[in-house]
């Protein structure tokens, strides 16, 4: 690799249970193989040369349930390679699905972090459709590129989900399935690189979203820690987890077919169950040994993984497997390396029977581990087993394939042996955690090349911004104008107490439009303006000379390519250009008829099918507004958080309709007008929005009161 300055990398990994040591793995659906992997990733990138810093960002969690790990703000886990821990949301353990209203305020708190750090990272790494929303937002905001790894998709589980029968309205009532979906569109169309782990993942699984483009997309097989793994040797006869598993067996010593992941219903564990009940033979000649993550108590446990237990249980019962069926309830991770190497001593296999499986990180440790595979036809697995050459494909949907599969593989012990063998070499040579980090930087220093290395800048030009230690900012029309008498009140306040104040407008409006309206009302310029819907940011610098910041206008640039969006906006029926003083260089406007130009989904389905990206604003029902995927008002108001060093819980935001919603959401204090639009509605309730019974500037006035803006700033507690 060429010599550069080292890299500074931040992961983002939210959900699910991360620590750097005796990781919980199988505990839950959401404390799976990505855990183990983002932790050793943080770990084989941290220890390459060429890398000063590794960041991986997850959810704190004060939950006495999960235990006081999961609560401290920071772990190291290695010399560079640090594990953060953001608050976001309720303090107790939430899984995946309902995280979703909460990620703004995981975006602010790393904002704070990137801060507190003093650089901006080099690169961000994204794990999940929810992290990938998370980096999408964070790279847009901080200017660097995006990398998104998938790990499992929304499409793909939404597929085999309706496979089984599963209703739509259910998918989303337990799923959020199409909040799920979106956020991957969103990720896909804003990633610099998607990287997967099998060729099949980019040419099957990616190839159903409307975002699909190949060229962006790597494939990069994980790596696995092969210091933990490796063939039994002779001193693994006796571990804690042969003398488990040995209370549940009549003939401990038999071949084991073992069988590792979580208690999801995807795994196919039951079906591995009913195939080995129905099958004397495959009894006769093997135990069967399932590890289906930690429990205690089933009843307590979430329905997802209490169904799948349940049914293992009653399978266990109807078959009478009373002694040939191991299924402990307790693993740590120091066990698991045991378990795979215990099956190998015994000369049997390891089973991955689930119904799609992107990669199968368990399937490389098992070969490193010498144990020959048996594993579902999907994905990871054929692409293992053509580079480790261990072992047989199945169907999980055919039982009958599934007792043949396993009869085989049991049957030829000289083949056995071969398959131990090649194995081993093959996790070695394909698998390994330098050869996965050597890839990944390779293909990082090529995509930095490109793309200048951007910092935190302040403009040279004089203005009172960096004397302020904070910023309230309103929206114009309805929030400002409406009670003469409260405005200017207001303004008094705010000449009273503006020293260290700065004050903006975010609006809609053009900025000459904006202008023009506070011409009209006397108002006096503020020292932001935020317009055309947070596509412009300018400065009033002397309470006179108004300059833009080009660094935002630089920033949103980003994949917008307003000809071709026209070009194509042509082909949409009932959509007609807006007369040329409603466009800008930011913003494409259209009149729109509802009757027959098609939705905004089915429009966004378009420009991503022709790689085009822009976010779709729909106003009044018959006007459309396209703008680069980087701006809002809501993302503006971050970046000037960032650029100015003001805290964003000392941002006052002030809203009072439906398209103020991002920016009144988040870390910032959010304030709605007594005459706000009924979409606001639903946020009543969130501690850090506040609904005035004032209306109009009266309102923004009780906002300011409601916070001690002017005093000492009361920040409520999230």
């Amino acid at each position: 690799m060429a010599e550069s300055k080292p890299l500074y990398i931040t992961l983002i990994s939210v959900h699910g249970l991360i620590r750097g040591e005796n990781m919980e793995l199988g505990r839950d659906a959401d404390t799976g193989g990505q855990v183990l992997y983002v932790v050793e990733l943080a770990r084989a990138l941290a220890a390459h040369p060429n890398v000063a810093r590794v960041d991986l960002l997850t959810r704190r969690i004060h939950d006495p349930k999960v235990g006081p790990d999961y609560a401290k703000p920071e772990e190291r886990l290695s010399d560079k390679a640090h594990l953060i821990r953001l608050d976001c949301g309720p303090r107790r353990y939430l899984r995946k699905e309902v995280l979703w209203p909460h990620l703004q305020e995981f975006i602010d708190r790393a904002l704070q972090h990137v801060r507190s750090v003093g650089e901006v990272p080099d690169v961000i790494h994204s794990h999940y459709a929810d992290a990938g929303l998370v980096g999408a937002r964070l790279a847009g905001l901080l200017g660097v590129p995006l990398i998104h790894t998938g790990h499992s998709l929304g499409l793909e589980k939404q597929k085999q989900m309706r496979a089984k029968g599963i209703r739509q309205a259910a998918l989303e009532e337990q799923y959020n399935i199409s909040t799920r979906i979106e956020a991957e569109e969103i990720v896909l169309g804003t990633a610099d690189i998607v990287v997967a782990s099998t060729r099949q993942e980019v040419e099957e699984q990616y190839a159903e979203y409307d975002n699909y483009h190949p060229k962006r997309m790597q494939v990069i097989p994980p790596g696995v820690d092969l210091s933990r793994f490796h063939p039994p040797g002779l001193y693994d006869t006796n571990s804690a987890f042969a003398r488990d598993i040995a209370r549940f067996l009549h003939k401990p010593l038999k071949p084991m077919i073992l069988a590792l992941s979580r208690a999801d219903e995807r795994k196919n564990i039951a079906s591995l169950v009913r195939a080995y009940g129905e099958s004397s033979s495959l009894q006769e000649k093997a135990n069967l040994v399932v590890v289906a993550g930690n429990r205690d108590e089933i009843r307590g446990m979430d329905k997802g993984p209490r169904d799948v237990l349940t049914e293992i249980l009653f399978l266990m019962d109807k078959y009478d497997l009373y002694g040939k069926f191991a299924f402990p309830k307790h693993h740590t991770g120091d066990d698991v390396p045991d378990m795979y190497r215990l099956a190998a001593r015994r000369h049997g296999v390891f089973i991955n029977p689930a119904l799609t499986e992107p990669f199968g990180l368990t399937l490389i440790e098992a070969a490193a581990s010498g144990l020959p595979l048996v594993a579902t036809n999907d994905g990871g697995p054929k692409e293992i087993l053509h580079y480790c050459a261990n072992g047989l494909l199945l169907d999980p949907h055919n039982i009958k394939d599934i007792q043949r599969k396993l009869l085989d593989a049991l049957s030829d012990n000289r083949r056995w042996k071969r398959w131990s063998r090649s194995g081993v070499d093959g996790a070695n040579r394909h698998y390994s955690w330098p050869g996965h980090a050597q890839r990944y930087l390779e293909l990082i220093e090529s995509l930095l090349r490109s793309t200048r290395r951007r910092k935190l800048r302040v403009p040279s030009t004089k203005t009172r911004l960096p004397t302020v230690d904070r910023l309230a900012i309103t929206s114009l029309d309805n929030a400002l104008f409406g009670d003469d008498q409260a405005l200017r009140q207001l303004q008094g306040q705010l000449r009273k107490h503006g020293r260290h104040i700065g004050y903006g407008i975010a609006t809609g409006r053009s900025l000459d439009s904006a202008l023009r309206l506070m011409k009209r009302k006397a108002l006096p310029i503020p020292d932001i303006l935020i317009t055309s819907v947070g596509t412009c940011i300018h400065y009033c610098h002397n309470g006179q000379r108004i300059v833009e910041d080009t660094y935002w206008a630089n920033h949103i640039d980003y994949r917008w390519e307003p000809r071709k969006l026209s070009k194509i906006m042509r082909r949409v029926p009932g959509a007609k250009p807006r007369a040329d003083n409603e466009q800008t260089r930011y913003k494409l406007s259209y009149d729109i008829d509802p009757e027959v130009t098609p939705s905004a989904r089915e429009i966004k389905r378009l420009l991503r099918m022709n790689d085009l990206h822009a976010k779709i604003v729909i106003s009044e029902t018959r006007i459309l507004d396209l703008l680069p995927i980087r701006a809002s008002k809501g993302l503006a108001i971050r970046y000037l958080s960032i650029k100015w060093g003001v805290p964003l819980e000392h941002i006052l935001v002030v809203g009072d309709s439906g398209n103020d919603e991002e920016m009144l959401l988040g870390d910032t204090l959010g304030v709605v007008v007594g005459n706000h639009s009924a979409e606001l509605s639903k946020l009543r309730g969130k501690p850090r929005i506040y609904f005035a019974e004032g209306k109009y500037a009266s309102g923004i006035m009780e906002g300011f009161a409601h916070y001690q803006f002017f005093s000492t700033i009361q920040i409520p507690s999230v």
